[in-house]
């Protein structure tokens, strides 16, 4: 369409033009100033979290089943009692150590005829479960075990740090024993007074086991002194050293 062909609507248009323009000017001296600079990236305006806290890939099954190993899927479910059970015992402070629930004298279902009625101390399991821990190994390698984990064993640990460093260290022989399991050797017997007779994979099943067993006694430890376990946290804190190793 040629505008000079119609004088009407070329006056139109340039009308429109002008209120379009009129509106513009007004638009620009009435809102507020803007940045010139372009904004920048967010890679320039949020630092990466450290590679240590990022969220480690989730493996699917397939990925798992392609480099499988016996001790690998063993380790998954003993690491994550690791964590559980190390974690509480650290977060238990040092006063509270020798805290341990009460059975009430008149409970009609008191444990007399299948254990003792004097509870373990929080300090007891921790012990008990770090004696147990090298038992199990000592087992799992041919060993002779500690005597008497059933009352805390051998070992002189008593004060909270030094009960820790005897937790993680045997959380330490056990990963190493369960590591070394494999296709060949896992239906090996094994022989001893807190697991045999067995089988490797058999009393690996029962280190696994008890360590859970005892973890959701002394989360009732915990919550009775007000803690809320770290792993029953929106955001479970790090575990030094973990795995143990």
């Amino acid at each position: 369409m040629r505008w000079s062909a119609n004088r009407g609507g070329g006056a139109t248009f340039l009308n429109a033009l002008f209120v379009v323009a009129a509106l513009l000017a007004f638009a620009a001296t009435s809102l507020p100033a803007q940045s010139t600079q372009a904004a920048p990236s967010p890679s320039t305006t949020q630092q990466q979290a450290p590679a240590a806290t990022q969220q480690e890939h989730e493996p699917t099954a397939a990925e798992l089943s392609k480099n499988e190993t016996v001790g690998g899927a063993l380790m998954r479910t003993f690491g994550s009692q690791e964590y559980e059970f190390r974690a509480a015992a650290e977060a238990m402070p040092e006063d509270k150590y020798n805290f341990r629930p009460v059975v009430p004298v008149a409970a009609g279902n008191a444990p007399a005829a299948v254990g003792p009625t004097q509870l373990r101390s929080f300090a007891d399991q921790v012990k008990h479960v770090a004696c147990a821990n090298f038992a199990f190994s000592a087992e799992l390698n041919g060993k002779t075990p500690p005597a008497n984990c059933e009352n805390g064993g051998p070992d002189p640990a008593k004060t909270r740090a030094e009960l820790l460093t005897y937790l993680r260290n045997s959380f330490a022989a056990m990963n190493a024993s369960l590591n070394a399991i494999t296709s060949k050797n896992m239906y090996d017997p094994i022989e001893g007074r807190y697991a045999g007779p067995n089988t490797r994979l058999g009393l690996a099943g029962t280190a696994i086991w008890h360590v859970a067993d005892h973890y959701g006694q002394i989360v009732l430890y915990l919550r009775l002194n007000g803690i809320v376990p770290p792993a029953s946290r929106p955001n479970p804190p790090e575990l030094k050293d973990y795995p143990a190793h």
